[in-house]
């Protein structure tokens, strides 16, 4: 039998956004682009996961053998300020400690295109960490994208579910591909070298 240990625990990552075709290109749904590279990059295609309300791909990041880990990409499927029982679902289905899971989002405290890796925190007033933190507690890996702020009065919420800019979306590629690269690190490398490249 398997025994789940930190060394050998699969780690869960969480690109978070919200489901349909009308929000794939909004600052909210950057979670979603990232996982959707990450991916690409294992060779591997989402699919529903079974009774949980998300699409997943299973694979290894990191070189082979003892070094590359086994990863589960998911996608919460339930909206965003739902995404919290989708991702503990898949959590406990796959046994993957909490602070083997990493959410991947979007941060409007943050410049845009300038990545923070942490560990735990509050929530910011995200609805999709706010909604992880409530079904399983805080002690989970975020890499926090930055989107920046709304300009004007723009309201938070109009500025999060808008596309990103024609002027944004010129660097989009390469933010969320360093993005991907930033979530392989932090699994193979862990948090500090991690956040010693990544953290701008």
């Amino acid at each position: 039998m398997d025994v789940t240990t930190p060394d050998n625990a699969p780690w869960l990552i969480v690109g978070l956004g919200n489901p349909g075709p009308e929000y794939a290109m909004n600052r909210h749904n950057v979670g979603f682009m990232v996982a959707d590279l990450l991916a690409e990059r294992i060779g591997g295609r989402f699919k529903r996961a079974g009774k949980a309300q998300a699409q997943v791909v299973e694979g290894r990041i990191g070189p082979p053998g003892p070094v590359g880990r086994r990863v589960i990409l998911a996608k919460p499927m339930s909206y965003m300020n739902l995404s919290g029982g989708p991702v503990n679902a898949l959590k406990d289905f796959y046994k993957v400690p909490v602070a083997n899971v990493v959410a991947v989002h979007d941060e409007l405290d943050i410049d845009y295109g300038v990545l923070r890796l942490k560990l735990g925190g509050g929530d910011n007033g995200h609805n999709g960490l706010k909604s992880m933190t409530k079904a399983f507690g805080a002690d989970y890996h975020r890499v926090r994208f930055g989107i920046g702020r709304p300009p004007g009065r723009m309201q938070v919420a109009d500025f999060v579910l808008k596309d990103f800019s024609s002027a944004e979306r010129k660097e989009l590629d390469y933010f969320v591909d360093r993005a991907a690269d930033a979530v392989e690190s932090l699994v193979v490398d862990g948090l500090e070298r991690a956040q010693s490249t990544y953290n701008s």
